[in-house]
């Protein structure tokens, strides 16, 4: 049977967050009301009738040197204690903390309980969308020698894929294997397959054109089934270790694969080019399954809920590993931010709420951050001040990465860039250009949860520590680590565990969460309107080189 491929996309119903719809989610004043187990309702303050993020209500006093005191209180070591908890709720539950598993809801208890501690009342916000999920791999070659393949080492499925036992021949298709791989079209023209013979498994180069296209042009072809091995050398990326990918640009369930299709690393593809009288047995168990899952909100006592700034990590993991760089290292430093803040600011309450919030189902599409950003009406909206975006903080070769939000480093890049975020990004350039850290620019690509939040007008802004791109020689030599090798070799990999951490860079990112999240709830500056930031409420943070970390550097 073939299995039927949906699109992920969000299947709760979408309540919009309006005074007076019913439902169990529903704003007032822009706040957001959920319901909790008992059945009852709790609503986070709203602090204020309907003013704009750029007209704030009665200064508060601020303290002199607040962002030094909050920075001090967040430290490394608390920080690798979340880290601890997280890799604790993985290991009890599988090694994995994906959305809709035990890992996960084990991963929410622990937050949820930190911030309880803290004086927060957190609330879950449910919902559901189709989750593509393999339930079981395998590849192994039958001729000339048996030999067995690692799923998650050698090769992977690919997102959307379709299921399959096949055993067969193995064809490969317009391959570049030395020289410059970058300008391979392996697999994207159907003249590619001339001469290919129907039921032979179509071994096929990264290159030029997207993986759906490929599987596309391979299935068209009489393929029985498909293998995506990466280029290669590729100058400015890793294009040689495991290729994850997905055969789905969301177009429609008719674009997505019928036939099993999976990613590999070009060491094997290399060696199955290679070897003649090639036959391999390729099976996949994959489909579409409802899942189940939530954010956790949590707000600030106190604030003006109509300037409310949306600091927020997503949780979840990949289902292969732990997730500890990715993103326990985001979720780590936002949580200790939030139980520091709570602490710090008791006698001074903020000028602006903030709201933490941890992200379900990034890793399959930002389900849950489209999900909030989809429940908001336009007070809500309205009443967003920021959001600020914290999505692997960890990485072992990591770059100090800020979102370009001026559009000053990437000025062809597409994305949206609100007014405003071009301030985010100023604050935070400032901020380590004052403790003479170097930090670099990196695009909106909309890879990650701020991508809702542009889509819809609100400033937004972050850090990023560096995922599978290559560390170049000029980033080596101001941020130290090694040129030619990954921000963080274990990106979406099993190794992605404790010992995958930077400790350094974490303590310096997440001094970094700590004086932004301050900032950006004591400003009285019309962001939106295009006001400065700086100065407004708090002074500017000097430098403390002092690393605080207690355990060697990774």
């Amino acid at each position: 049977m073939k299995t039927r491929i949906l699109r992920g996309t969000a299947l709760a119903a979408a309540v919009v967050l309006t005074a007076g719809t019913a439902g169990p989610v529903f704003a007032e004043s822009g706040g957001v009301r959920t319901t909790v187990p008992d059945g009852t309702a709790s609503t986070t303050d709203s602090g204020g009738k309907g003013r704009h993020p750029g007209k704030p209500g009665k200064p508060v006093k601020p303290v002199k040197d607040e962002s030094a005191k909050l920075r001090a209180a967040v430290t490394l070591h608390n920080v690798f204690d979340h880290l601890e908890g997280l890799q604790d709720a993985a290991d009890a539950n599988g090694g994995n903390r994906a959305s809709g598993t035990p890992g996960y809801e084990a991963s929410g208890q622990y937050i949820e309980d930190q911030l309880r501690r803290a004086g927060y009342k957190p609330v879950r916000q449910d919902f559901s969308y189709d989750q593509f999920v393999v339930a079981s791999e395998s590849l192994e070659q039958t001729a000339p020698t048996p030999t067995v393949y690692t799923a998650g080492t050698d090769f992977t499925t690919m997102t959307y894929s379709g299921s399959g036992d096949v055993t067969a021949a193995v064809a490969p298709v317009d391959l570049i294997l030395s020289g410059d791989r970058t300008v391979n079209t392996s697999g994207c023209e159907a003249e590619d397959f001339a001469g290919f013979a129907a039921g032979d498994i179509a071994l096929i180069q990264r290159g030029t054109c997207s993986f759906e296209i490929k599987a596309l042009n391979a299935a068209a072809a009489g393929a029985s089934g498909v293998i995506i091995f990466n280029m290669g050398d590729a100058p400015g990326a890793d294009r040689s270790g495991l290729l994850n990918g997905t055969l789905s640009d969301g177009v429609g369930e008719d674009e997505v694969s019928t036939i099993p299709v999976v990613g590999a690393t070009t060491a094997l593809g290399e060696a199955l080019a290679g070897s003649e009288g090639l036959e391999l047995r390729l099976n996949i168990d994959a489909g579409v399954q409802t899942t189940n899952s939530f954010n956790i909100l949590a707000d600030t006592a106190r604030g003006n809920a109509d300037r409310t700034v949306v600091v927020g990590a997503h949780l979840d993991s990949v289902p292969v590993g732990s997730g500890i760089n990715d993103n326990g290292s985001g979720s780590a430093a936002v949580l200790e931010t939030a139980i520091q803040l709570a602490e710090t600011t008791k006698r001074h309450p903020l000028q602006n709420r903030v709201r933490f919030a941890f992200w379900g189902g990034e890793e399959d599409g930002l389900q849950g951050s489209n999900h909030y950003v989809s429940q908001l009406d336009q007070v809500g909206l309205d009443g967003t001040l920021a959001n600020l975006n914290f999505d692997m903080l960890g990485s072992p070769n990591l770059v100090r990465f800020v979102y370009d939000g001026d559009g000053s480093a990437f000025p062809d890049s597409t994305a949206p860039r609100p007014v405003g975020s071009d301030e985010i990004e100023r604050i935070f350039e400032e901020y380590f250009a004052g403790q003479e850290l170097p930090s670099a620019p990196t695009e909106f690509s909309g890879r990650s949860d701020y991508s809702a939040f542009i889509l819809n007008d609100i400033p937004a802004g972050g850090l990023f520590s560096g995922a599978e791109d290559i560390k170049t020689e000029e980033e080596a030599a101001l941020f130290g680590g090694t040129a030619g090798e990954a921000y963080d070799p274990c990106y979406h990999q099993k190794c992605d565990d404790l010992g995958n951490i930077n400790r350094r860079g974490l303590d310096q990112m997440s001094d970094a969460v700590a004086h932004a999240v301050l900032t950006f709830a004591r400003t009285d500056a019309d962001l939106r309107g295009g006001g400065d930031v700086r100065s407004k409420r708090l002074a500017p943070a000097g430098v403390d080189l002092q690393f605080r970390g207690d355990e060697a550097l990774k």
